[in-house]
């Protein structure tokens, strides 16, 4: 597999002043993998220190934060020797080792030409971030399940691939049907490295099942060993209500849906607690599109997403010829797994917004900041009927540059908005 994160670990390697990097990600989005493969491909050898299965090096950092006496214990522990330049340092699974983090302190100040890369639970990492956690002294690097394109990599179509980071359209139009059926696929298996790895070589739809059920349970194993056990049963019931959730007509968050007469107080910790283990998106609606849209959220109205396309079919129960075959009583539904496909594209890049104009129907699926500081709005639906007003509205009445509406149709660049194939649009907003 490729994952496209290795390009950024090497722009991180190749800098002139570069500091310990921290790989960021809810488990099992393939962290470890990642980072021994770009350690494969970049560098002569692997000082590779997991700590939780070596449990004598949990203790390293105790005594001090002497450099040199931490690279002898690790030569030891690893048979390797770490030479500066040549040799990648990987702490995996950081949270299992005491100040293990801060030491990252003094590789930068102290050892700034050793390579150092350090992974872990993302709720270790959190827990870290108090008086010992080396602020301004690392860097991060944040993992998330495979996009679409890297899907389409793996599934051995590195030319369709190409194909889609052209942007040669007409080419793109003449395999919109490869690109489609890929898609179905990527909604079923979504983009957790280990059911997109089973269905590349076995292409068997129960098994793929099987693995994310695995993913669920573990992440259930995870609420109530790592929680605090009086929040435990609400983040569960938090939990199994995001598919009822999604599956509403605008989407957004409501706490009635959890357990009737439920309110907010009641839950935003446990709600919290999904957002700092990775399991969850949240997305705050805007008050108005203005810039900066952070300054305008309405932070009591949101929507909530989960890690992933395929756990989230998995958590619905859906079957794979749902998906792929269709049904006419899986419209509405349908909507809810393109919004989430949608998000999963924008989260690598952008931190996307909504916007839900009080006292009308008048709502936009997610509005953007881009890098040139304009408000971009997107309208996603799930198939060719695009005839809302919505998104029309929105362009005229706050003087929009740019918009776009993601659909199955193909791309079409139209006076006011730019239509865009769901399978295309990491290929468009990476520009």
């Amino acid at each position: 597999m490729e994952r496209l994160a290795i390009r950024e670990l090497l722009a991180w390697k190749n800098k002139e002043y570069r500091k310990p990097l921290i790989v960021e990600g809810a488990r099992q989005v393939g962290k470890t993998w990642l980072v021994k493969e770009f350690a494969r491909q970049n560098y002569k050898k692997l000082a590779y220190v997991n700590f939780e299965e070596m449990k004598m090096m949990q203790n390293l950092f105790e005594q001090d934060f002497d450099i040199q006496r931490i690279l002898i214990a690790i030569g030891a522990s690893t048979n390797v020797n770490c030479t500066e330049g040549d040799t990648l340092i990987f702490f995996d699974e950081i949270q299992a080792a005491p100040h293990a983090i801060t030491s990252l302190k003094y590789f930068a100040e102290n050892a700034p030409d050793y390579h150092v890369i350090a992974a872990g639970s993302l709720l270790g990492i959190e827990l870290h971030q108090g008086e010992s956690f080396p602020v301004g002294k690392v860097e991060f690097l944040s993992l998330y399940p495979m996009n679409f394109t890297e899907f389409v990599m793996a599934m051995g179509e590195n030319n369709l691939a190409n194909i889609l980071d052209s942007q040669d359209w007409s080419m793109i139009t003449m395999f919109a049907p490869k690109f489609q059926e890929l898609l179905k696929y990527y909604y079923y298996v979504g983009g957790m490295p280990e059911a997109v790895m089973c269905f590349t070589q076995t292409h068997n739809w129960n098994e793929v099942r099987t693995i994310q059920k695995a993913i669920l349970s573990s992440y259930q194993r995870d609420m109530s060993k790592h929680a605090p056990s009086e929040i435990v049963p609400r983040i569960a019931d938090l939990w199994k209500s995001l598919p009822a959730q999604l599956s509403k007509e605008n989407k957004k968050f409501v706490y009635g849906v959890v357990r009737e007469g439920a309110r907010a107080r009641e839950y935003e910790i446990a709600l919290q607690w999904l957002l700092d283990a990775g399991l969850i998106y949240k997305v705050y609606n805007v008050k108005a599109p203005r810039l900066p849209l952070v300054s305008y959220e309405d932070r009591s109205a949101f929507k909530i997403f989960v890690l992933d396309v395929g756990l989230l079919g998995a958590m619905s129960s859906l079957k794979a010829s749902t998906i792929v075959e269709g049904n006419s009583i899986f419209t509405e539904f349908k909507g809810a797994l393109t919004e989430q496909y949608v998000l999963q594209q924008l989260i690598l890049r952008y931190e996307p917004y909504y916007y839900s104009k009080a006292n009308s129907t008048q709502e936009i699926d997610f509005l953007l900041q881009d890098d040139e500081d304009d408000v971009v709005p997107l309208e996603v639906k799930a198939e060719t009927n695009v005839k809302a007003k919505s998104l029309r509205l929105f362009v005229s009445e706050n003087n929009i540059k740019k918009a776009y509406r993601i659909s199955m149709n193909d791309y079409k660049q139209e006076e006011w908005v730019t239509n865009v194939p769901l399978y295309a649009i990491d290929s468009v907003l990476s520009r």
